[in-house]
């Protein structure tokens, strides 16, 4: 393979991953097998606090979605929140990684594939009372019938990796 066919194969690469991802950003450095352990230690803690803020509780997302209470929507309002007022701070004090590694945050195009997959994702998680990310937190206490849901996501993670190139982008 020639290098300016390697050159193109990134640069495409890149495109593609760019509509994927919300931040394509990757560290350059190598590290030691247990440099991960604090990322596993920080997503117990984070399941421990679902659980104990009831945002794993099917009853609650159930409510949610019958409008029925503000817990959920007071949850996720105050996380958009956080999420806002972290990434101004990035950009404007041009915080770095623990690393020293620039943040970067690169723009995504809005299309009409973002509309169908939301509405997939919101009748999957009303019918199922599951989000993604609590997923493990609620097999973690006990609630084992959730593994058809991990089983579900993980299926159609596959799916729509199989026939990416013939849905709507």
């Amino acid at each position: 393979m020639s290098n300016s066919t390697f050159e193109i194969t990134k640069e495409k690469e890149h495109e593609v991953r760019a509509t994927d991802a919300m931040c394509i950003n990757e560290s350059q450095q190598d590290h030691k097998w247990y440099y991960n352990f604090k990322y596993l230690i920080t997503g117990v803690l984070f399941g421990i606090v679902f659980v104990k803020a009831e945002v794993i509780s099917w009853f609650r997302i159930q409510e949610m979605f019958r409008l029925q209470s503000f817990h959920m929507y007071g949850i996720i309002g105050g996380a958009v929140l956080v999420g806002m007022l972290s990434v101004w701070l990035i950009k404007t004090l041009k915080i770095k990684t623990i690393h020293g590694e620039e943040i970067t945050f690169s723009d995504k195009k809005f299309n009409k594939g973002q509309i169908y997959g939301g509405l997939i994702f919101g009748l999957g998680w009303g019918l199922t009372g599951a989000c993604p990310g609590p997923l493990f937190a609620q097999i973690g206490v006990g609630a084992t019938v959730v593994m058809a849901t991990l089983l579900s996501a993980v299926a159609g993670t596959w799916v729509y990796g199989r026939f990416r190139e013939q849905l709507p982008h």
